[in-house]
């Protein structure tokens, strides 16, 4: 779900060539998220190989990772760990969520109704375990570093790039600002051109960034009062927030309270508006877990393991593959400073 505060935050237009050379860490599990939403069948079902074996984000990850890297762009991948105990309370909520969905897509199913299938059948979406091991493998096999979060890969993106080891964190959540991040480039995963919903046309979107500082200095708040902004708002581990507090007037509150947090929330009523002690998530964000223990590695790619993975075991044309293999070769090692990923 993320923090719904984009709204207020300074941003610019990033170009691809800004971001030529720069690591980039990725929230990994939101993407997977993104493909298996996206890359659908006309009525709504996964894409599939012969045995039955979801193939919609390998389709999402392989094609989108060797986007990247033609571009010069150098992605680590992290991936989730434990969850905090408070968001285990939403994930249920989401896994009900997901089963009225899917409740929704069968009646749209014997209605022949396609449209309400493929909206329904997107809200359905899981990351398995095998879709995770599936990733790894595939991004390991492009020679790319893979980091292993001991919880939110959200938290451990954003303190790789308050350590300088990583530029910015891709991601589509304000949350990374929460959890301290530097960088946030929005966007990176669907830039380009992107049909209009209801309408036979199409709008262009490109890389947005979003700077810490810029973001800071414009609102007038630090890092802790984002939080409790953030929380009046909505997180994933208290969705709701302040019924009728949106970004701008939680931002006025924030600014109004300093922080004498205390004051704000009794200010609001939070005891009324959530079970959770307020206090117990602004720590959760605040102290949640990291690694400072991980290598960002880059490696060389092995065509013969991608195409193992993605033709031997998984039916993708073979053509295809190579091509793309053969481009992005092509392209990297004209591109200063990546020849020697090849």
């Amino acid at each position: 779900m993320g923090v719904k505060i984009f709204d207020i935050l300074p941003s610019k237009e990033l170009s691809w060539k800004e971001l030529q050379g720069k690591i980039i860490a990725v929230d990994t599990s939101l993407f997977l998220y993104q493909f298996l939403a996206s890359i659908r069948q006309r009525d709504g079902t996964l894409l599939t190989d012969s045995k039955g074996r979801t193939t919609s984000h390998l389709v999402g990850l392989f094609s989108r990772t060797i986007n990247w890297m033609e571009k010069g762009i150098k992605p680590v991948f992290i991936f989730d760990g434990k969850p905090p105990e408070l968001k285990i309370q939403v994930q249920q909520l989401r896994r009900e969520a997901k089963q009225t969905a899917m409740k929704q897509y069968e009646t749209a199913l014997e209605q022949g109704n396609i449209e309400d299938m493929k909206k329904f059948a997107s809200r359905t979406s899981k990351v398995t375990p095998e879709i995770v091991a599936e990733a790894k493998e595939l991004v390991t096999a492009l020679g790319l570093p893979i980091i292993q979060a001991p919880s939110e890969a959200e938290a451990q993106a954003s303190y790789m790039t308050s350590q300088g080891d990583a530029w910015a964190v891709a991601s589509q959540d304000a949350d990374v600002f929460v959890f301290g991040a530097e960088r946030l480039i929005r966007n990176l995963s669907i830039a380009g051109k992107k049909k209009i919903a209801g309408k036979l046309a199409y709008t262009t979107i490109s890389p947005e960034l979003f700077i810490a500082q810029d973001v800071f200095n414009t609102l007038g708040i630090d890092r802790e009062q984002l939080i409790a902004l953030s929380i009046l708002v909505g997180t994933d581990y208290a969705p709701m927030g302040v019924k009728g507090i949106g970004s701008k007037t939680a931002l006025k509150l924030v600014k109004e309270y300093g922080k004498d947090f205390d004051a704000l929330f009794k200010k609001v009523e939070w005891e009324k508006q959530c079970e959770t002690p307020w206090k117990e998530i602004f720590d959760t964000f605040k102290d949640i877990p990291i690694t400072k223990e991980y290598t960002i590695q880059f490696g060389t790619i092995n065509p013969t393991r991608v195409k193992k993975i993605l033709v031997e075991e998984h039916e993708f044309a073979l053509e295809r593959v190579e091509s793309s293999l053969s481009k992005l070769i092509t392209t990297s090692v004209s591109q200063q400073g990546l020849t020697k990923w090849f």
